[in-house]
């Protein structure tokens, strides 16, 4: 299971593939496991892929994020249109550092300890 990105994260990673064409592309036959492999292996050598959904496909890239998901242990951090952005941290040599997510702040109303 990946962990959820935060909406923080999630502009930081589309800033970052702001500029980037897309690496994969799904075609007529749609996302089939020869796509899901490609993406798998471009998540391993770029971290952060676009993936580029053809109309001829008569798929929908939001429909496409479960499975995407699933199969590459991967987060979709954006879908536009019909394109996907998709990220997975490198496990040797990350490059890309994601903004922390910050701590829970405390409820309002609730008495502290110090009280």
């Amino acid at each position: 299971m990946t962990a959820i990105l935060t909406g923080k994260q999630r502009r930081y990673l589309r800033a970052l593939a702001h500029d980037q064409k897309p690496v994969v592309q799904v075609g007529h036959a749609g996302l089939t496991d020869a796509v899901l492999h490609a993406i798998d292996e471009a998540l391993e050598t770029h971290e952060l892929i676009k993936v580029r959904v053809f109309a001829e496909s008569g798929a929908d890239a939001r429909a496409m994020v479960p499975r995407v998901e699933a199969v590459t242990r991967a987060n979709v951090a954006h879908v536009i249109g019909h394109t996907l952005l998709v990220y997975r941290r490198r496990k040797k040599e990350p490059k890309i550092e994601l903004p922390k997510a910050k701590a829970k702040a405390k409820a309002k109303g609730k008495p502290s300890s110090e009280d």
